[in-house]
């Protein structure tokens, strides 16, 4: 696998993609604070405890943290008092495949991947975590470690509006090898992808076992039915080849949408074998309404 990019120079942003990150940045800070941080923070609860001072007993401490030391010397019960170490790494790791950027990226797959990033990235930031993201194809794309500030933020949500792979395909399982070499901590990775890819499951399975991690699934209507268009040439975005279909013809549509319902059957039964999670966000609509009830069921569960 080729070492990722470097974090140098890239082209200047034209007005509109520099609107989209403006746009994007408002909507999730706002929607981060008004929705999403509180739950955030009850489901993600920080890498352990740490020592913070010791106080005098009251009745009804846990006796199993008094100090005994310091209440020999005192010649009075003390107990030891902790706090939970807060501060998370948040991942977000986004596929740039060609299938990812077909069709429209302005409205596509891209568009609902930057908001997702803003979104996780400010409600970090709000609970004063570090956000990071890694782009992959087949290879590692980009990686920018986690840090801290909304100009760190905005330089992420930069990375997907203006994107420039320098691959085609998918190699979920490759990405996930290069986070568990390189997140050292426990981190909450966000796994962004159409997952129209296979042979996963392991890696995938070897990262949650170390991290928290969550798989946000793209889907986009032409995932699930085809639209009546006549005959149409049909390329494959990662592998090329091309194809007449006739989308009017109900045989290659039933054809199409029960392999459709196989591919998504297919991918549940992978991610719920590696013990991830699954958002399924439709592309088009908006993000936050899906987070927030995972967050809140997460939330009610614990």
């Amino acid at each position: 696998m080729a070492a990722p990019a470097s974090a140098g120079e890239r082209p200047a942003l034209d007005p509109d993609q520099l609107a989209a990150i403006r746009r994007i940045a408002l909507r999730a800070r706002r929607l981060a604070t008004q929705f999403v941080a509180g739950d955030y923070r009850s489901v993600f609860r920080g890498t352990g405890m740490e020592f913070a001072e010791v106080r005098e007993y009251i009745p009804g401490d846990d006796v199993r943290f008094i100090d005994w030391n310091v209440t020999a010397r005192l010649g009075t019960p003390w107990v030891k008092e902790y706090v939970e170490e807060r501060e998370l790494a948040v991942l977000c790791a986004v596929d740039l495949s060609a299938s990812q950027q077909s069709a429209f990226p302005e409205s596509g797959r891209l568009a609902t991947a930057a908001e997702v990033v803003a979104l996780m990235s400010f409600a970090a930031l709000i609970n004063n975590d570090r956000a990071g993201l890694m782009t992959f194809t087949d290879r590692v794309e980009r990686f920018v470690a986690p840090a801290k500030g909304s100009r760190h933020v905005l330089r992420i949500v930069r990375e997907i509006v203006h994107p420039a792979p320098r691959a085609p395909g998918t190699d979920i399982a490759a990405a996930c090898e290069h986070l568990s070499r390189v997140l050292a901590r426990r981190s909450v990775v966000v796994l962004v992808s159409d997952f129209l890819a296979g042979a996963f499951e392991r890696s995938l399975a070897a990262l949650s076992r170390r991290h928290e991690v969550i798989a946000v699934t793209l889907v986009d209507a032409v995932d699930l039915a085809l639209p009546r268009l006549g005959i149409v040439e049909v390329e494959d975005a990662e592998r090329g080849g091309r194809v007449l279909v006739d989308t009017d013809d109900p045989r290659v549509r039933r054809r199409y949408e029960q392999a459709a319902s196989e591919r998504a059957a297919a991918r549940r039964r992978a991610l719920v074998s590696a013990g991830v999670d699954e958002i399924e966000l439709r592309v088009g609509e908006p993000v936050a309404g899906p987070l927030v009830a995972y967050f809140r069921r997460r939330a009610m569960a614990r």
